[in-house]
């Protein structure tokens, strides 16, 4: 009978760890960009890409973990953007305090198809954020980003 707990116990451990960490961070594919904004229509939200090869990406990443914690209603999602192994995405995320983040890797090439289909005149330069509001209007910002503006963006109550 203890065996029998004992390995119960185990288990419900293992599977609860395997569960804990998949929330946070998930699999994207050219092609899913409609599907998304379809998932988040109605409401304000920043949708951030990102890169763990790009330095302003990994000194900017911190300041969206501070934003975040203070601003618990702006939906923000991170779209990571490198060939990296998704330990390094997840470390980085750790690291900035967005392990809890609405977050999504690429699991394809970073590529025209891919650029192309969330924003025709994006070049593909990190970071790049758009901010689409509950009406769907799209403003695109190249570059780290203004906390400031962002958090003046969100109060204009349109989340």
């Amino acid at each position: 009978m203890k065996k029998i707990l004992l390995t119960f116990s185990l288990f419900f451990l293992v599977m609860h760890s395997a569960f804990a960490d998949t929330p946070s961070i998930q699999a994207y594919q050219k092609g899913e960009w409609s599907s998304l904004l379809k998932k988040n229509a109605g409401q304000a939200v920043a949708v951030h890409f990102w890169g763990v090869t790009c330095a302003p990406c990994a000194r900017e990443m911190p300041q969206w973990g501070k934003f975040l914690s203070a601003d618990k209603n702006a939906k923000v999602i991170f779209i990571q953007v490198d060939e990296v192994p998704i330990e390094a995405t997840k470390k980085m995320l750790a690291q900035a305090h967005l392990d809890k983040a609405s977050t999504y890797y690429l699991t394809t090439p970073f590529d025209d198809y891919f650029r192309y289909e969330v924003d025709p005149q994006w070049r593909g330069e990190t970071p790049m954020t758009l901010l689409i509001d509950k009406s769907g209007k799209v403003t695109r910002k190249t570059g780290p980003i203004n906390f400031i503006e962002l958090k003046k963006w969100f109060s204009k109550g349109i989340y």
